[in-house]
């Protein structure tokens, strides 16, 4: 982290700075991921990367105002401590811990120095003390990744400063621009060192070598420098390499055993984070317990994230916690290099448009996906494109009611037959929805409490709609709008809900202690109240009778394996009403409808 001079009046060129870093990460951010096989090939090293600049920048916003204030008047060592907090706050997965710990290690070699301009000489100290920082966060330090290349940099610009150490330092009444620009060269100069040791990775570290690639995370980390060496110039980024992405067929290092990659942090007082790491390291491996006495990071891959977090339940209070799924990560890695190699393109949202879709341009469902982000957010918004902001999760049964929300570019989660996923599922599907603002369609009232947890517990901004049975989820998620703000959508998506009523007619699982039906027998409800029941056509004639009245349109979803054919079942349908008839696949209903 740079601070172009420490005489600034406020930390205008600072964000410039660090806005830069993040624009350049940002347009190769899917480069650095496809590149990614170490510790596990899950692909999300620039996601993490850009998320904790993302941090930085929030912060550095917050610190400003309204630009009045100097840096004086904010103080320094508050900026240090909170920029360096917020990184550790906002890193996800153990790319985003270390550059979080790079960050700090800087802050604090910079907030050591006041009143020096910054030269070359204190950004060598700055990155040497950033690498001493990083490489002390880990508990096994591999050479070939972000820690060699930092350390590397370091290096470096301290060798140019000890073969020159009058170019080095610059005359107190140096001008802006002059600082800018010996900042820069001193940068250029590391960015090079930096793409020399990022090549030579793979002779250190046998799973890039393997893989065919070099570290995700270093070459990141070249990629951000190169950002601030064209922000302080005004000017294009120095070129850098290109590299393919890691062979998908080879067997790369992977976490073999744990399934979550689960990051959360810990607040509260005299906190020592050695005293934790051999209790994480008894439920998983890639254990990273980072921070102060306040304030702890942790990161670990793990089968049991709950228990993880109750490893600090005497200690502290557990927030910002984030959940990903390795196995989905690494099967969605391996589907999109797939298509690239097959010459096609990835589209893991599925096609546009979905029950009664639109095209209208809007940036909702039929115009950019619900949640879309290709990691190439920068350029959309210079395209003209609306840049996703808010995005879905729709927990689901059923192949085609999963391809339906897909098809308005809402992620899902298989819930199973029964609807009945943990919370650390849906914090994980949470954490896959590519933006920080999340809506979650639960598909079922036993959900609700599950989901309600999970957005307490995440470190995104989440609501749940009460969208309870999965026809209210499409009927909500054909409101939504990628582009716009999670509350606005939220009432857009209250508002459709409020014209909408849903039925269903099912198998009886057990008989009624009414006697009105047997386990098998069919049963038919309008919402909750059981309105039929006995044969499945006289029953289903009966829902839709009732469902139909006052309706312009009727959608019936039928299951996996229902005793009518489809145009029995429009048969029953008065012609005055709009039928549609779709596939949704769920194994407990017969036929799940809905009315508006």
């Amino acid at each position: 982290m740079m601070q172009t001079a420490v005489t600034e009046t406020n930390l205008v060129r600072f964000r410039a700075a660090v806005a830069g870093a993040l624009a350049h990460l940002e347009s190769r951010r899917q480069e650095v991921n496809d590149l990614n096989v170490f510790p596990v090939a899950d692909g999300d090293t620039g996601d993490n990367m850009v998320l904790t600049l993302r941090a930085v920048l929030a912060e550095l916003d917050r610190l400003q105002g309204d630009g009045s204030r100097t840096i004086d008047e904010i103080g320094r060592e508050e900026i240090v401590q909170s920029v360096a907090r917020a990184a550790l706050l906002g890193a996800r997965g153990n790319s985003g811990v270390i550059l979080s710990q790079l960050i700090r290690g800087a802050a604090e070699e910079l907030v050591a120095r006041p009143g020096e301009l910054i030269d070359a000489t204190v950004v060598a100290a700055a990155l040497a003390n950033a690498a001493e920082r990083a490489y002390g966060s880990v508990r096994n330090p591999a050479e070939g990744t972000i820690l060699t290349v930092a350390r590397e940099m370091a290096e470096r610009i301290a060798a140019d400063v000890d073969r020159a150490p009058d170019a080095a330092v610059l005359a107190p009444d140096a001008a802006p621009e002059t600082q800018d620009r010996a900042i820069a060269s001193a940068l250029e100069r590391a960015v090079a060192a930096g793409q020399e040791s990022v090549k030579r990775g793979p002779e250190l570290l046998a799973a890039l070598r393997d893989a065919g690639v070099v570290d995700a995370g270093g070459y990141g980390l070249t990629i951000l420098f190169a950002g601030v060496v064209a922000a302080l110039r005004g000017d294009e980024p120095p070129p850098l390499d290109h590299y393919e992405p890691a062979r998908i067929h080879h067997p790369e290092h992977s976490s073999s055993t744990y399934r979550y990659c689960t990051n959360f942090a810990v607040t509260g007082e005299q906190l020592d984070p050695a005293r934790f790491v051999a209790p994480l390291e008894e439920l998983g491996d890639s254990v990273l317990v980072v921070g102060d006495e306040a304030t702890l990071k942790v990161h670990l891959h793990t089968d049991q994230p709950e228990l993880a977090a109750a490893v600090f339940e005497l200690a502290g209070e557990v927030s910002h916690l984030d959940v990903a799924d390795m196995r989905l990560q690494v099967a969605a890695r391996q589907g999109r290099l797939g298509a690239a190699e097959n010459g096609g393109r990835d589209s893991s949202g599925g096609t546009h448009g979905g029950p009664r879709g639109r095209d209208d341009g809007s940036g909702g469902p039929g115009g950019a996906r619900v949640g879309a982000d290709d990691g190439h957010t920068a350029a959309r918004a210079r395209e003209g494109a609306p840049v996703a902001r808010c995005g879905a999760v729709a927990v689901v049964s059923g192949d085609g009611i999963a391809a339906l929300f897909a098809e308005l570019g809402v992620h899902t989660l298989d819930g199973g037959p029964t609807l009945n996923p943990s919370t650390y599922e849906l914090l994980a599907a949470i954490h896959d929805v590519p933006v920080e603002e999340v809506i979650v369609l639960p598909g079922s009232p036993n959900v609700v409490m599950a989901a309600e947890r999970a957005a307490e517990l995440s470190d995104k901004q989440v609501l749940v709609l009460p969208a309870t049975t999965q026809q209210a989820g499409l009927a909500a998620a054909l409101a939504l709008v990628s582009d716009q703000p999670l509350e606005r959508n939220a009432a857009a998506a209250r508002e459709a809900l409020l014209g909408l009523r849903t039925a269903a007619v099912a198998p009886a699982a057990r008989a009624d202690p009414g006697g009105r039906f047997a386990p098998g027998d069919a049963v038919g409800f309008l919402g909750d109240d059981v309105i039929a029941w006995g044969d499945p056509g006289e029953t289903l004639r009966a829902v839709l009778t009732a469902l139909a009245d006052g309706a312009e349109l009727l959608s019936v979803f039928t299951g996996a394996d229902p005793p009518l054919p489809d145009d029995a079942v429009a048969a029953f349908v008065d012609g005055d009403v709009e039928l549609e008839l779709r596939h949704g696949g769920q194994l407990a209903y017969w036929w799940l409808l809905a009315a508006e």
